[in-house]
């Protein structure tokens, strides 16, 4: 199974639940797996609102109200689509907390066969972290459990924060 860091997810859902907050999750290049992740934590059901993995251009505006005209000529991966996607699913699922990530995880001739992800947490539909993640090369699952565990650490850092 996927390498969720268990001590993470575990102190995310205590402090969600300690104050009484709910978060909710967009995302593209994890392909569900922080979802996933936040909903395989203990009393999940109590804190997480749910989520939504969209690819293309026109679902990410047509969900999560990203604008279309730069994620188009940014094949939607920049840290304003991943802000976009971040405050967009938490007024979707009326959540306290949004994440949101877009990026590439396998060499692709788009980003110049590249990796890298954007990703952005919202609170009360304010942007307080966004950050890009650069990882070396590997293979794709390997990539997308470094986005998802990097996503994670900086999510129970900004819960506990607030």
């Amino acid at each position: 199974m996927f390498p969720f860091e268990e001590k993470v997810l575990a102190g995310i859902g205590r402090s969600l639940l300690a104050k009484d907050q709910t978060i909710a999750i967009a995302e593209s290049v994890t392909t569900g797996l922080i979802q996933a992740a936040i909903g395989s934590t203990t009393d999940a059901m109590k804190f997480y609102q749910g989520g939504i993995t969209v690819y293309n251009i026109a679902q990410k505006f047509k969900h999560l109200g990203v604008e279309p005209i730069h994620a188009d000529k940014c094949d939607a991966v920049s840290a304003k689509v991943a802000a976009e996607m971040a405050i967009g699913v938490s007024i979707l699922f009326g959540s306290h907390w949004g994440i949101g990530i877009t990026g590439f995880a396998s060499p692709v001739p788009e980003s110049d066969n590249k990796l890298f992800a954007y990703y952005a947490i919202a609170f009360n539909q304010t942007i307080i972290s966004d950050r890009m993640i650069r990882p070396k090369t590997g293979p794709t699952e390997e990539i997308q459990a470094l986005y998802v565990n990097t996503v994670l650490a900086d999510l129970r850092k900004q819960i506990a924060s607030q």
